[in-house]
C-alpha cells in the first residue's frame, strides 16, 4: 500500500503506518518497551489535558456524529482502563497503538491489511452506515462519522473499529490510522513515530503511508 486517499475535512489531521511482522501475532514477543507502556505503573500517571479532549471531540463532531458515553473516543476509553491498572495485552500491534493512544489522547485504529477489501479510504460515513464491532455482533451507527472505508463500507473509526478487520491472531500484516486533528498540528506525526517506534522493537518492518 502506497497511499490511503482522504476526502477533504477543514480539521483532520491523519498519520498512516503500515506494519509487517516476520511471524503471526501470536507468536510475536512484545519488547521490554512495549512491556514497560503497557505496565500498571507507567499507565495510572497519564492523564489527557482539556485541550487535546475537546481537539479529538470537536473532530469526530465536524460530521454530525456525536462523540459522547458510549461513542466517545477510543483514547479516553483507553485512559479509564489504565485508571484502574495495567492496559489489557491484546497482540504487539494493537498493544503498541493503545499505549501510544494513551499517552497522546489521540484515537488510533490497527486492522488487519489482508482483511481490508480493495483501495482504503478516509472520510465521512454515510447517514445510517453501520457496523458490527464486537465477537457479539453488537453494532454502531457510524453515519456523520469520519472512518476508514474499504470497499464493502467503513470498518474503523476513533471510537470503534469493526469486526471484520480488527486483527487476529494469524495477523502478520497491519494498517494503523492515527486520527489527528488541525487543531493540534504535528501530533498525529510524533504519535506515528512512537507506534513506529514500538512496533520496530517488536521485529517489525514499518513503513508511513501517505494520505492525500
Amino acid at each position: 500500500m502506497h497511499r490511503v486517499l482522504t476526502q477533504p475535512h477543514p480539521l483532520f489531521e491523519p498519520a498512516c503506518l503500515q506494519a509487517s511482522f516476520p511471524l503471526p501475532l501470536m507468536q510475536v514477543t512484545a519488547s521490554e518497551a512495549l512491556a514497560a507502556a503497557l505496565s500498571s505503573e507507567s499507565s495510572k500517571l497519564v492523564s489527557i489535558d482539556e485541550a487535546t479532549r475537546k481537539a479529538v471531540r470537536d473532530l469526530l463532531r465536524h460530521g454530525g456524529y456525536k462523540p459522547t458515553g458510549r461513542g466517545k473516543p477510543s483514547s479516553e476509553y483507553l485512559l479509564g482502563v489504565a485508571a484502574e491498572g495495567a492496559l489489557p495485552r491484546i497482540n504487539p500491534a494493537v498493544d503498541a497503538g493503545n499505549a501510544v493512544s494513551l499517552r497522546t489522547g489521540l484515537p488510533i485504529s490497527v486492522v488487519d491489511l489482508d482483511r481490508v477489501k480493495g483501495t482504503c479510504q478516509l472520510g465521512l460515513a454515510a447517514e445510517g452506515a453501520s457496523y458490527v464491532f464486537n465477537a457479539s455482533g453488537q453494532a454502531i451507527d457510524v453515519g456523520g462519522l469520519l472512518c476508514l472505508h474499504d470497499e464493502e463500507g467503513p470498518c474503523a473509526n476513533a471510537v470503534k473499529d469493526a469486526q471484520r478487520t480488527k486483527t487476529n491472531a494469524e495477523t502478520r500484516r497491519v494498517l494503523i490510522v492515527i486520527w489527528g486533528t488541525s487543531a493540534l498540528p504535528g501530533q498525529a506525526s510524533a504519535a506515528a513515530a512512537s507506534v513506529q517506534a514500538l512496533l520496530e522493537s517488536c521485529g517489525a518492518t514499518v513503513t508511513p503511508i501517505a494520505t492525500a
